[in-house]
């Protein structure tokens, strides 16, 4: 039985699982979107945000830490230099998985997981989404004002 054991062990040893994890979330700082597997990117969300997280507050024991996971200067360096940037402003919620359907060799799920504040089409969409057009009644506006007299003095019926 697996009684709360909540994370994914993808099949791997700690060690080996470690090092995938770190390895990915390198890629994904680096160049912002990854392609992977559906359960990878899901493992590697649990891993990624909480040290993207840690980016928004740029303190020596900060980079310390992300840098004892990471192991990669360059990427703490983007971390905390630009991603930091956009993300401050942001409660959490850094990665998007988008799912692009089952691979040919062996049927796996796959998907791209991406920074949020990079995706240019996502963020130009959204832009253009945001202008809304005020709601305007049915009724034109002169054509009313120009039958109001007329529909004032109704003519009654006749009955003969």
């Amino acid at each position: 039985m697996r009684h709360n054991k909540k994370f994914n062990h993808l099949g791997r040893t700690h060690s080996h699982r470690a090092a995938l994890l770190a390895n990915m979330t390198i890629s994904l700082i680096m160049h912002k979107r990854i392609f992977t597997t559906l359960a990878k990117a899901k493992a590697l969300r649990v891993y990624a945000e909480p040290l993207i997280n840690r980016a928004k507050e740029d303190t020596t024991a900060n980079r310390r830490l992300v840098f004892s996971h990471l192991q990669n200067k360059e990427a703490v360096t983007e971390l905390f230099r630009e991603i930091s940037q956009k993300i401050s402003d942001r409660p959490g919620g850094y990665t998007r998985i988008l799912k692009t359907g089952n691979r040919l060799g062996d049927n796996a799920k796959t998907c791209f997981i991406e920074l949020v504040d990079y995706n240019e089409n996502m963020l130009k969409e959204k832009g253009a989404a945001k202008k809304s057009r005020t709601r305007r009644s049915r009724k034109s506006t002169s054509a009313p004002a120009a039958e109001a007299p007329a529909a004032e003095a109704p003519e009654a019926p006749t009955a003969e």
